[in-house]
């Protein structure tokens, strides 16, 4: 059997699946290739994967650019509701959370409820009580970028004639570059063989209240393994849930498949098995070997990675596009 050499430490991140608007390109760009840097800086001083992927998403929850933290998109009642995971592959231990109002970085409360509860996910007054008791910070995530993105929404959503959900669908599938997809995420392979992942987003623009999407459901949006590598992804969580994409990404990893492999293989059955609603999604991932792999069927995809042989991340806006 041939033995594969290791690349690490290796650093991938997202800031999200879908049609970047031109306003938003440049800042999307500088602001991966940023949270790939800080990320990577983690890894190559010896620390571990999971710090790395929740700096490297930290980093994205405070640019305005990305639709996760500061800048979260709206749902159709004007509200806020971020989400967050983090997966540690060592362990296999997870935190994730939902429905938060204000917090500054959620994906750093959903590590808290990893490593300080015998839970792996916790929403609404039990989050909030957990905020408190470790004085998470706390800031208006409402910019006003996503409160013109959503008066023009609203303005197009109410022109249509057919009920809430299938409006949303048909909208997103004629009109790609309407709601903003733009979740972000990481995943890395430290100096010691371990892999982790987070995710975090505000979710899908104009959604119902309460919903809930696949980044904080551990396996959907968000999955590691030492035994296979991590995935994070990006999109309409309600394909990932569907096929529950990481953890898939992830099992053919385990079964010696490359990162780039799995991802492509992924995508490739969201376009067969999910053809009669919008299924713009996105897709990162670490293998165990260092292998990374990015693939798409959305318009674009920001995305950033960072090996040692590298003086900066590389970043671009698309990668394996499947159709």
């Amino acid at each position: 059997m041939r033995v594969l050499s290791v690349q690490k430490p290796v650093i991938v991140v997202h800031g999200g699946a879908g049609a970047w608007q031109p306003e938003r390109r440049k800042a999307g760009l500088a602001g991966v290739k940023t949270a790939a840097k800080v990320g990577f800086d983690i890894l190559n001083s010896n620390g571990s994967a999971l710090d790395a992927v929740e700096v490297a998403v930290e980093s994205m929850e405070d640019d305005p650019v990305f639709n996760a933290g500061l800048g979260s998109t709206l749902t159709i009642d004007k509200r806020v509701e971020m989400e967050a995971s983090i997966m540690d592959g060592k362990t296999l231990k997870a935190g994730a959370t939902s429905l938060l109002k204000d917090i500054k970085n959620p994906v750093h409360l959903a590590r808290i409820i990893m490593e300080n509860t015998d839970h792996m996910y916790i929403v609404g007054d039990g989050a909030e009580k957990l905020a408190q008791l470790f004085k998470l910070e706390r800031r208006n995530p409402v910019t006003e970028l996503r409160m013109k993105y959503w008066n023009r929404d609203m303005d197009k959503l109410k022109k249509d004639e057919m009920d809430y959900l299938p409006k949303m669908y048909r909208l997103l599938k004629e009109n790609p570059d309407l709601f903003p997809l733009d979740t972000v995420g990481a995943v890395a392979l430290d100096m010691h063989d371990n892999v982790a992942a987070a995710t975090s987003s505000g979710g899908i623009a104009l959604k119902f209240p309460g919903r809930i999407g696949d980044t904080p459901l551990i396996g959907c949006g968000t999955y590691a393994d030492n035994e296979a590598g991590a995935c994070s992804a990006t999109g309409v969580g309600e394909i990932a849930m569907t096929l529950v994409l990481s953890k898939t990404v992830c099992d053919q990893m385990c079964s010696g498949i490359s990162a780039q492999e799995a991802v492509e293989n992924s995508i490739k059955t969201v376009n067969r098995r999910v053809r009669d609603t919008a299924n713009r999604m996105g897709l990162i991932a670490v293998d165990k070997n260092g292998g990374i792999g990015v693939a798409h069927n959305s318009p674009d995809i920001c995305y950033a990675y960072m090996r040692p042989e590298m003086d900066v991340p590389f970043a671009a806006m698309a990668g394996k596009i499947i159709k």
